[in-house]
């Protein structure tokens, strides 16, 4: 029921409100549980012999290894080393990608430049270049972390050009009418206008980031998630591998979830 006032005019109640959490909290448990039984069957079925366990280790024997490498400190080790690769190649992709989407978006004579290379370029796939990032760098740190760079430049390049482009004709009319700069332009009307895209272009580059990082720790690593999970193949710990694996797939979300979350933020104004 809504409460009222003397005058007879309604009173907003919390009662809305708490239902939409108790509704979200309900959601949030819903999609937990096809995991969850995912995981008991595949532990009963492991623990019934139907698994073979050199196939795939049961979900305990994976826990425990993922406790041992953690007291170890195996896993720490190699997860800093993968994020240390990641940071960099994703730095260095974001800064080149996002340079020439706005030199090609800003500039007739810029985009006659930089727009044919980089179609063309994008249609390469970049796992394809990994012998020739080996003859030009050598095995070490380098062509990794070259593969990591070229997955992330072509998302963010191709979003944030899109988004320069489709920015609505009127907008950059009205700044003209109210005798903006050229700067101002840009820094008030132009970019604010791309950000939406070039955030979407953001998350799928850290997507490739991580997708690039797996398959550039094959190229004779030492160290890091792919390093262990490489290692692991030479011994079929099955138990390793998936460790390896699921500490990728939780720092791919982790990255995910803190752009989802500067998305909220920076586009406040489009709710």
């Amino acid at each position: 029921m809504t409460a009222t006032t003397l005058t007879g005019s309604p009173v907003p109640t919390r009662a809305p409100r708490a239902r939409a959490g108790a509704v979200n909290r309900l959601t949030w448990l819903r999609r937990w549980i096809s995991p969850v039984l995912v995981i008991t069957l595949w532990q009963l079925l492991s623990s019934a012999g139907v698994i073979d366990e050199r196939s795939i280790a049961a979900p305990l024997d994976i826990a425990r290894t993922a406790g041992d490498l953690v007291a170890d400190g195996v896993l720490q080790s190699a997860t800093l080393t993968s994020l240390q690769r990641v940071g960099i190649g994703f730095g260095l992709g974001a800064v080149l990608g996002l340079d020439l989407a706005v030199l090609a978006g800003l500039s007739r004579f810029g985009e006659d430049a930089i727009d044919p290379p980089m179609q063309m370029l994008r249609t390469l796939p970049h796992f394809g270049l990994i012998p020739l990032f080996i003859i030009w760098f050598g095995i070490g740190e380098t062509p990794k972390i070259a593969l990591i760079t070229m997955g992330v430049v072509f998302p963010l390049y191709l979003n944030t050009l899109g988004g320069i482009r489709n920015i609505d004709r009127k907008t950059v009319e009205a700044a003209d009418a109210m005798g903006l700069t050229w700067p101002q332009r840009v820094r008030h009307v132009i970019l604010p206008g791309a950000l939406p895209q070039t955030l979407t272009g953001l998350r799928q580059s850290l997507g490739i980031a991580w997708l690039s990082l797996i398959v550039a720790e094959t190229i004779s690593a030492s160290e890091g998630l792919g390093y262990l999970i490489n290692n692991a193949r030479e011994f079929q710990q099955t138990d390793v591998i998936v460790v390896g694996l699921v500490v990728y797939s939780i720092l791919g979300l982790a990255t995910d979830a803190i752009v989802r979350l500067l998305e909220r933020r920076a586009l406040t104004w489009r709710a």
